[in-house]
């Protein structure tokens, strides 16, 4: 069984999407910045990204997430056309799918998420994607071994932030990788235990 791992691209101070977040504009003002990483052409980001692909056997993501990403996605999902599966953690599953054999709606909670992530994964890794208040109930849970940050170098002084909602106590973690590139800084950090 592969590792789980937390992945999202962040603010240098600490947030997910930039304020005032629309439907036009799901990530906020400007919150694509984010995603500089991704979407700039950058040969050695595309290169980081094709080989964390190569190593992902599933992925998790909230609703809100889906929700504001599909169009982007499309029936691919979100690992583009090597096609992975992504389970969308919701309450209730939307009317239609774009490709069932991609996308699968669980509405029995994040643990269910996760068991059926991981038989579909089988010995590769399960990535918890984008949404803080997933990517905390999954980590204050403890079924996160590592947290991979894509860091932008940008400041959005509000918005979403990252880390709220995981509680008390401290989360010790060991850096097990920092790959820099002009859009982001690419951390890896190892989840060692926590001191409640």
């Amino acid at each position: 069984m592969g590792k789980v791992v937390f992945d999202t691209s962040m603010s240098l101070d600490g947030f997910m999407t930039a304020a005032n977040q629309t439907d036009e504009e799901p990530m906020g003002d400007d919150g694509l910045r984010l995603m500089d990483w991704v979407l700039g052409g950058d040969q050695r980001n595309s290169e980081l990204l094709e080989g964390w692909v190569s190593g992902l056997g599933a992925s998790i993501a909230g609703r809100r997430t889906y929700d504001t990403s599909v169009p982007w996605w499309g029936e691919d999902g979100p690992s583009g056309p090597a096609r992975r599966p992504l389970f969308v953690v919701t309450h209730e599953a939307p009317p239609a799918s774009p490709n069932d054999e991609v996308y699968t709606f669980v509405t029995d909670g994040i643990e269910s998420a996760l068991e059926q992530a991981q038989a579909a994964a089988g010995d590769k890794d399960v990535t918890v994607m984008g949404g803080a208040n997933l990517g905390c109930q999954y980590i204050a849970a403890g079924l996160v071994d590592e947290l991979q940050i894509h860091l932008a170098p940008v400041l959005f002084g509000s918005g979403t932030r990252m880390f709220d909602g995981l509680g008390e106590g401290h989360l010790a973690l060991e850096p097990i990788e920092t790959i820099e590139t002009p859009a982001a800084v690419h951390l890896r950090f190892r989840i060692t235990g926590r001191d409640d």
